[in-house]
C-alpha cells in the first residue's frame, strides 16, 4: 500500500484481488443478467413496437454478447460510437489512458484501472440499448430496483412512522433530542447503503426489518464516525446566520436506500436545520441500482400511493417539497463518467461551481467513495482529506458501507487487525464509515 499522492489505482492486474474477481466474474454475470432481462421482455417489445421491437432486442443482445466476450478475453477498450452528449468526454478519457500507456492494446479490461473499466462497462450497456430504437429508453435494471422498493415496504413504513411521530413533538424537543433524531436518521441513511444490487450482481437485496431497531447493534461496525462533526457543521451554519441554506445529497441506490435519503432530507427541512436540498442522481441506468430521475419520481409516487397512513403522508410531503423548490433533483454527465472527483474542477467546472453553493455535501455509497479517494491503493491511515487530492468544493461527508478495497482515515493498526480477523472486511458491506472533511476548518 502507498502513503503518498502517487498511490496506484486498484486494477485487475493483481490476480486474486477483489478488482480481479469483479472483472473476471461479477461483470460478466451482470452483462448476462442484462441479456436475460432484454430477452424476457421480448413479448413486451413486440406488443409495443411490432417487428421493430424484436429486431432491436436481437441487435442489443448481439452488442451485449460482444461486450461480455471483450471483458472475458481482456480485449482493448473501444471508443464509443452512439453520439450521446458524453461521447467526446469518454473517448478523450480513453485517449488520455492510451497516451499514458503508450499503445492502444494496453488499455484493456484487466490491465487498466478498475474504476475506469467498471464505469465503462455500464456506459457500453447504455450504448447497446441506445443504438437500438425503439427500445432505446428501456431501463435494463428497473425490475431489480422496483423489487427492492416493494420488498422493503415494512422498513419504509417504520421509518416514515418514526419521522411523523418525531414531527408531532418537534416544538418541545431539546437540542439533545434533536441531535439524537439526526444521528439515528444519518445512520439509517448510512446502512441503507447495504441495499446495493451491483455488489450482489443483481440478486435480491432489500431491507425487511425496521432499520431503527438494529442501529445499536450496528454501531460497533462503524469504523470512522464523524457524525458529531457533521452535526457541528450544520449547527455552525445555523448560528452564523439562520438556517443552513443548502445540503446536497449525491445519491447512490434506488429502492430502500433512496427512501432513507428522502427521510433524512425531510427531517432536515421540517426541523428547520436546512432550507433546501439538492439531490444529485444519474442521467441513465447505472451500476445496476443507482437512482435516475425516473426512479426518484417513481419512488415518491409509490410512497404517496402506499396503503399506510404515514408512508402516504410522507410521499405527499415530498411531492410538495419538489413542487415548491425546497427539494430539487439534478443530474450531470460527470456522475456517469469514470473520472475521480479530483478531476471535476477541470473536467466539469460547471458542476464543481454548483457544488460550491452547498453548505454540506453528503456523498452516498461505495462508488462515490471510490471516486472521492481515486480508488487507489492507499495506506489505511492516510487522512481522508489527503485522499481527496484537492477536491473540496464544500464541506464533505461520505456515508458508505464498505464494498471495495479502498479505505482511508483509520487508526494505526485498525485495518491490519480487521484483515487478520476477517479477510473480506473491506468488501462484505458489514462495515461502514461516516467520514467528514471541512476545507474551511483547520483540521
Amino acid at each position: 500500500m502507498a502513503s503518498d499522492s502517487e498511490a496506484p489505482p486498484l486494477s485487475a492486474k493483481v490476480v486474486g484481488s477483489f478488482a480481479y474477481l469483479t472483472i473476471k466474474d461479477r461483470l460478466p454475470t451482470i452483462i448476462t443478467k442484462v441479456i436475460d432481462t432484454i430477452h424476457r421482455n421480448k413479448n413486451k417489445f413486440f406488443e409495443e413496437y411490432g417487428e421493430d421491437g424484436i429486431e432491436a432486442e436481437k441487435k442489443a443482445i448481439s452488442l451485449l454478447s460482444k461486450l461480455r466476450n471483450e471483458v472475458q478475453t481482456d480485449k482493448p477498450i473501444l471508443e464509443l460510437t452512439d453520439g450521446l452528449r458524453d461521447l467526446d468526454a469518454w473517448n478523450q478519457y480513453l485517449q488520455r489512458h492510451e497516451s499514458l500507456q503508450g499503445d492502444k492494446g494496453s488499455v484493456s479490461w484487466f490491465k487498466s484501472p478498475w474504476l475506469y473499466v467498471e464505469c465503462y462497462m455500464y456506459r457500453r450497456i447504455q450504448e447497446a440499448i441506445w443504438l437500438n430504437p425503439p427500445i432505446n429508453e428501456f431501463d435494463v435494471f428497473n425490475e431489480g430496483k422496483t423489487q427492492s422498493f416493494f420488498e422493503s415496504q415494512q422498513a419504509t413504513a417504520a421509518l416514515c412512522t418514526y419521522l411523523e411521530t418525531a414531527k408531532k413533538d418537534k416544538d418541545g424537543l431539546s437540542k439533545n433530542q434533536l441531535f439524537d433524531h439526526f444521528i439515528k436518521l444519518l445512520q439509517v441513511s448510512l446502512w441503507g447503503n447495504k441495499c446495493d444490487l451491483s455488489i450482489s450482481a443483481g440478486q435480491e437485496n432489500s431491507q425487511k426489518d425496521s432499520p431503527l431497531e438494529v442501529l445499536a447493534n450496528l454501531k460497533p461496525f462503524i469504523l470512522v464516525d464523524d457524525s458529531d462533526k457533521v452535526w457541528a457543521a450544520l449547527m455552525s451554519c445555523k448560528s452564523s446566520g439562520g438556517t443552513v441554506r443548502r445540503v446536497d445529497i449525491v445519491l447512490d441506490n434506488a429502492g430502500f436506500e433512496v427512501v432513507t435519503d428522502m427521510v433524512l432530507a425531510d427531517f432536515l427541512v421540517s426541523f428547520g436545520l436546512v432550507s433546501e436540498i439538492h439531490f444529485h442522481g444519474k442521467s441513465f441506468p447505472w451500476f445496476v441500482s443507482d437512482v435516475t430521475a425516473k426512479d426518484f419520481e417513481w419512488t415518491i409516487r409509490q410512497t404517496m400511493a402506499a396503503n399506510h397512513k404515514w408512508m402516504s403522508k410522507s410521499g405527499v410531503q415530498w411531492k410538495k417539497y419538489l413542487k415548491e423548490g425546497v427539494w430539487s433533483y439534478h443530474d450531470h454527465p460527470f456522475w456517469t463518467q469514470p473520472h475521480e472527483f479530483c478531476d471535476m474542477l477541470v473536467d466539469a467546472p460547471d458542476l464543481y461551481t454548483k457544488l460550491q453553493g452547498a453548505d454540506l455535501l453528503l456523498f452516498k455509497g461505495d462508488l462515490n467513495y471510490r471516486k472521492l479517494t481515486g480508488d487507489r491503493d492507499w495506506d489505511f491511515t492516510i487522512r481522508f482529506e489527503t485522499a481527496l487530492r484537492g477536491f473540496e468544493p464544500s464541506p464533505i461527508c461520505s456515508l458508505r458501507t464498505l464494498k471495495a478495497n479502498v479505505q482511508v482515515g483509520l487508526q494505526p493498526g485498525q485495518g491490519e487487525k480487521l484483515g487478520s480477523e476477517e479477510p473480506n472486511w473491506m468488501t462484505s458491506s458489514k462495515y461502514a464509515v461516516i467520514q467528514f472533511y471541512d476545507p474551511y476548518l483547520e483540521q
